[in-house]
């Protein structure tokens, strides 16, 4: 009987039993939770600070989405980089 994979690691070794054996085995036996804040992150939206986030959901209508989009491209942000700016900056002046 042949081994059953899983799929296959960055590296291409095949994910197969023993392999998630070893890493439940590692994890039963306990991880420094210091060594895991140092690792780096991985793949992912990178944190935008130390408090938690939450998404609000806006609906623009597709000549202002579409604006907003040109306008981060220039300014090299994202829309919602942008249109977290343009919030601050509408609220700072209210």
């Amino acid at each position: 009987m042949s081994k059953r994979t899983y799929g296959h690691t960055k590296s291409g070794k095949p994910i197969d039993d023993e392999m998630i054996e070893s890493f439940v085995d590692e994890a039963e036996r306990g991880y420094d939770a210091q060594q895991l804040r140092d690792e780096p992150r991985g793949r992912g939206r990178p944190p935008l600070g130390e408090a938690a986030k939450v998404v609000e959901s806006v609906r623009l209508e597709p000549d202002l989405r579409a604006e907003a989009e040109e306008r981060a491209a220039a300014e090299g942000v994202s829309t919602s980089e942008l249109i977290r700016r343009a919030l601050r900056e509408y609220l700072r002046s209210a």
